[in-house]
């Protein structure tokens, strides 16, 4: 309940820091087109791979997903972003668990022993439940989440599938929501605000039913 709180508080503040920002004279649509200008000068193709590339050392997912609409909505059409942005993040999960699976694994393996922290290993039982648990607790970034799961040597198979169905949900509500923001359309921007907040609030209870599950499981 309280993610869903925050998540709610967080579109209140965006709605009242827009409503400020214009009561001073601001022109707050002039700076996002100046934005979307700048954006959409690289071209699509360029977008989409840096959407691919980015994320895996650390860009915020979000700069993408509420840029991508407005952007490219127009001329390619908001089905289409929705295909290459999905496309873009799946090939951008199986590289960041590549990189912590194999190319990176050494140097990663040396850091967290540095740290102190050691390397965690998962049984196979429950490696399925790892992976859901850690992408719907709220907290560790996007490519932390990665990492942390191809160094625990998930199986791909189960590591994609449950990662980008996840990530499908949220960008699409994003990408979305910056779409109908950016068009002035109030009306398909509360909706998708609400789907996120919804998002939230399910993943919220996933995640306790899952904890008071493994606790039942292990309690004697």
């Amino acid at each position: 309940m309280l993610m869903a709180v925050v998540a709610a508080g967080g579109l209140v503040a965006c709605g009242a820091g827009w409503w400020w920002m214009r009561a001073q004279g601001y022109d707050v649509r002039e700076g996002i087109e100046w934005v979307l200008a700048q954006v959409r000068a690289l071209g699509p193709v360029a977008f989409f791979s840096l959407m691919a590339l980015l994320p895996a050392v650390g860009a915020p997912v979000s700069v993408f997903t509420l840029t991508a609409g407005p952007v490219f909505g127009p001329t390619l059409g908001l089905p289409l972003v929705l295909v290459l942005a999905l496309g873009s993040l799946a090939i951008n999960l199986a590289l960041t668990y590549a990189m912590a699976r194999w190319l990176l694994r050494p140097w990663l393996e040396r850091l967290c022993r540095w740290l102190g922290f050691g390397i965690p290993e998962v049984a196979a039982a429950d490696q399925r439940s790892l992976v859901i648990l850690v992408r719907v607790t709220p907290g560790p970034p996007y490519v932390l989440q990665n990492y942390l799961l191809g160094m625990a040597k998930i199986p791909f198979g189960t590591y994609f599938v449950i990662s980008w169905s996840v990530v499908c949900l949220y960008t699409t509500a994003f990408i979305v929501f910056g779409d109908a923001l950016a068009r002035g359309e109030g009306r398909g921007a509360l909706v998708a605000a609400s789907v996120i907040v919804a998002l939230v609030v399910g993943v919220r209870f996933v995640r306790g039913r899952m904890q008071r599950k493994k606790a039942e499981e292990t309690a004697p």
